[in-house]
């Protein structure tokens, strides 16, 4: 019988699934909105609640333990302060999991989960910083071959 054993196992070792949802929780906090199967969207809105949880209660305990599933300090560093100021007055239900359709390759019932009252420009910033980032480093390599070029 399965008698308290929550959550699905996914075809996948208990390693593989732990791995898993760590890296889509800090996918999901860091962009507040993901696309994946129907399936794993259920199953990490656990996840992504119980991290919420913990930085609502802002101790430090709440905050190594939130480390130890996350491994990324920006992502805990911005749970404990953007999103636990966001959600301090909500008792729960910070995600919310829409259907999308199905996959075009396997046909599989895929979905949208993201956070409640989501920041929109949240969703690829760091990427877009990080674009932003290399134009410039490029710019200036550049300006440096063309001044060294000009001094020949």
């Amino acid at each position: 019988m399965r008698h308290g054993m929550k959550q699905k196992k996914l075809n996948m070792t208990t390693s593989q699934r732990r791995a898993l949802f760590s890296n889509l929780t800090n996918a999901l906090l860091t962009h507040e909105q993901i696309t994946l199967t129907v399936t794993r969207a259920k199953a990490l809105r656990t996840f992504a609640d119980n991290m919420i949880t913990y930085a609502k209660k802002g101790d430090l305990n709440s905050r190594r333990l939130a480390f130890a599933f996350l491994r990324d300090e920006a992502v805990v560093a911005k749970l404990f302060s953007t999103l636990a100021d966001r959600y301090k007055s909500r008792n729960g239900g910070y995600t919310r999991v829409l259907k999308s359709g199905i996959r075009y390759g396997d046909a599989a019932p895929m979905a949208i989960i993201e956070l409640v009252d989501r920041d929109v420009n949240a969703k690829g910033a760091a990427d877009k910083a990080r674009v932003a980032a290399e134009k410039a480093a490029q710019a200036e390599a550049e300006k440096e071959a063309q001044k060294a070029a000009e001094a020949k």
